[in-house]
């Protein structure tokens, strides 16, 4: 296994009287693959959020490819780095081509830059008939495709990707699949929370599990806990 591009250390959070998340150690090494398992409620969601920047925890020490990091104070280089993927993906009004760059665009990139990057991002998700479709009127697995798109377009070492293929019908969950094996595939870290058998089996998938706050490595004795 490659060296750890992430290394967090002591990291809680509750709700009201309920500790969600109670992680001791946790190591996610660089182009690596993992699923994160748990029943419904039991902290995968909000440890993917926290991680990304998106929910406060305590974290008494966090490294990012051996830089120290302040996860309360999430710094900008690092919205650079790790990307998340929300389960009912938030798509803008207009284009999807312009829901693809927005994220290039907001890091400052012309649009002529912007392009074809877009449009190599427009063929891997498997979206180019659906160009002059509204994105309000896409279909849950169209959405999901885009906000993959979206993402992947970005490069960042780091995906968290939540429930990825809850709730689609069969045929869009086999699209979604195949993207989501290409960017395990792929030279970036990819942390998957979800139920879905499939993408527990897939080759190479290190399975974490989540239950009374704590992550389990069930691929090693060394458990992140």
């Amino acid at each position: 296994m490659n060296g750890p591009i992430l290394v967090l250390e002591g990291v809680r959070k509750s709700f009201v009287a309920r500790r969600i998340i109670d992680v001791s150690r946790l190591e996610l090494a660089a182009g690596e693959s993992y699923v994160l398992t748990g029943e419904n409620g039991s902290g995968k969601t909000t440890f993917l959020r926290v991680l990304a920047g998106l929910e406060v925890a305590e974290v008494d020490a966090c490294s990012f490819d051996g830089r120290p990091v302040d996860l309360q104070a999430y710094p900008g280089w690092l919205r650079h780095e790790v990307i998340y993927v929300h389960q009912h993906p938030y798509l803008f009004r207009g284009s999807i081509a312009d829901n693809i760059a927005y994220g290039l665009k907001a890091r400052g990139m012309a649009a002529s830059a912007c392009e074809p990057l877009v449009r190599e991002a427009v063929v891997w998700a498997g979206v180019g008939n659906l160009l002059d479709v509204p994105s309000h009127r896409l279909s849950g697995g169209e959405k999901q495709r885009v906000a993959l798109a979206r993402a992947r377009v970005l490069h960042p070492r780091l995906f968290l990707l939540d429930e990825p293929t809850a709730n689609l019908d069969a045929e869009a969950r086999q699209q979604t699949m195949r993207l989501i094996r290409d960017l395990c595939d792929a030279n970036s870290t990819v942390v998957l929370a979800c139920h879905d058998r499939e993408i527990i089996e897939l080759p190479h998938m290190h399975r974490l599990h989540m239950e009374n706050g704590r992550i389990e490595d069930r691929n090693s004795h060394a458990a992140g806990v």
